[in-house]
């Protein structure tokens, strides 16, 4: 049997005892969410580093082109969610050999996707900043950066696939001490190319990339030591056709959610290159500090979407609306919470990635507290809307969530920046766009959460459920 560490709720507590769900849903975000901010501290390493030593053009040439890369990375990270449903299911399922095909067959499809992203990245990395508007001043080390990140794609597609596996088989633990680990290694890295030795944003980049590989070897070394039908072999690597359809159906819709998302904000980007360097250099210090905030809420979304997954793979759908409603506590708490402390703290935080002696500082402080305002203190409602995609597609949904996405959010920033920004020409006419697009959206998630819950509940009356356990 597939030795995976998961409980039946009926076996240890009873099964109306939301305080003992809210403590292991609260167990496994705890472990994710460090995991997320970690990874985040070396990425935001990566900006300080090169801000505080090379000034607020290296700092916009690095922070500027995160949506242009997430625009081409998200197709394949979105697979990664279709991964990690797959997985829960099978777990939930107890189905040994259903664990290992998911397993085998999402490693070799994240090595190919890996490879083809970083081809095009690589090759075509000055067109895509030509077509974003780049000042001229920016776009050659924003390019450099991007070619040598683009490198270690195919690490950095694995690395979520695996972290996709293991979230699933409800592992959270160890991905935290890889990432520890890397991440020391990516400030040392950061430390020693770019103020010992002066390589700028071609050295935050390389040990971007060291780190991203380091992580990867971490969650394949664990996989390949398991010893159950979670057990991979690179030997046994394949296409199962049963499980690419299922990672594709759930999995696909994700993606191309996830790169209209980048589309919009590849648009976004290109309104607020259009003021300048300082406010660039603003706008993505803000965007670094808002990371924190998401990839707490996001930890939320991973716990949503585990949980139900395994239990429609148990078939215990009578526990998804208490899950739902526990995530939703959590999610509310943590949005509301660090969304507001770092807006207080907004000035100092700004700070800390710009040299105080840079020309121009005060404007792109400026500029980043603007952003701050609009999307931290309502970034809560994102995190509302991110729990209520993950639960639908823990219940299998895909096209649905990604439609309501696609319309809700990113249709209505694209005709934003096309019809409203032009009018006003001011970033507060850019930025107000965010939370108007997430509540619109979270309406049009909630409507479908409700109407796919009611229909499974008619469907199948069961009880019970299984719940994860922390290893």
């Amino acid at each position: 049997m597939l030795k995976v560490h998961f409980k039946r709720k009926s076996d240890k507590i009873d099964d109306e005892n939301d305080k003992s769900l809210a403590l292991r849903i609260g167990k496994f975000i705890l472990p994710l969410l460090m995991s997320g901010i970690l990874q985040l501290l070396y990425n935001a390493a990566d900006s300080i580093v090169v801000g505080n030593h090379d000034g607020p053009n290296a700092l916009a040439a690095v922070t500027s082109v995160g949506a242009l890369i997430n625009l081409l990375l998200n197709i394949f990270i979105g697979m990664s969610v279709g991964t990690a449903v797959c997985v829960a299911h099978d777990v939930g399922a107890k189905d040994e050999e259903g664990v290992h095909r998911d397993i085998h067959t999402s490693i070799l499809l994240g090595l190919i996707s890996g490879v083809v992203v970083g081809i095009i990245g690589f090759i075509f990395s000055g067109t895509f900043l030509q077509w974003m508007d780049s000042p001229e001043n920016v776009i050659g080390q924003s390019e450099l950066y991007m070619k040598i990140y683009f490198i270690g794609t195919p690490a950095n597609i694995i690395y979520n696939f695996g972290a996709s596996i293991m979230r699933s088989l409800g592992e959270t633990k160890r991905p935290l001490y890889y990432l520890t680990f890397a991440g020391i290694l990516n400030v040392i890295l950061n430390i020693i190319l770019v103020v010992g030795f002066n390589l700028g944003v071609a050295g935050v980049a390389v040990g971007t990339i060291v780190s991203q590989f380091v992580s990867a070897a971490c969650i394949i070394a664990y996989l390949i030591k398991r010893k159950d039908g979670a057990h991979f072999d690179f030997r046994k690597m394949r296409i199962y056709k049963e499980k690419l359809k299922k990672i594709v159906v759930v999995g696909l819709p994700a993606g191309l959610q996830g790169i209209a998302f980048s589309l919009s904000n590849v648009l976004i980007q290109s309104s607020v290159n259009s003021f300048g360097q300082y406010a660039m250099a603003g706008n993505g210090a803000a965007a670094s500090i808002e990371g924190f905030t998401y990839i707490a809420m996001n930890s939320v979304y991973h716990a949503s979407l585990t949980f139900v997954g395994q239990s429609v793979g148990a078939k215990k759908y009578n526990r998804i609306g208490r899950i739902v409603a526990t995530c939703l506590v959590f999610v509310i708490i943590i949005g509301i919470v660090l969304g507001y402390v770092s807006y207080f703290f907004g000035n100092q935080l700004l700070s800390l990635y710009i040299d105080s002696n840079s020309e121009g500082v005060d404007i792109a402080v400026s500029y980043g507290l603007l952003r701050m305002r609009y999307i931290l203190l309502t970034y809560f409602i994102f995190g509302v809307m991110d729990v209520m995609v993950g639960a639908q597609r823990g219940m299998g949904m895909s096209f649905i969530p990604m439609a309501n996405a696609l319309i809700g959010t990113c249709l209505l920033r694209i005709v934003w920046i096309s019809v409203v920004f032009p009018i006003f020409n001011t970033l507060d006419s850019v930025y107000i766009s965010y939370p108007i697009s997430w509540v619109i959206t979270l309406i049009a998630h909630s409507i479908c959460y409700f109407i796919k819950l009611n229909k499974l509940k008619k469907e199948h009356a069961t009880e019970g459920d299984l719940i994860p356990e922390q290893q």
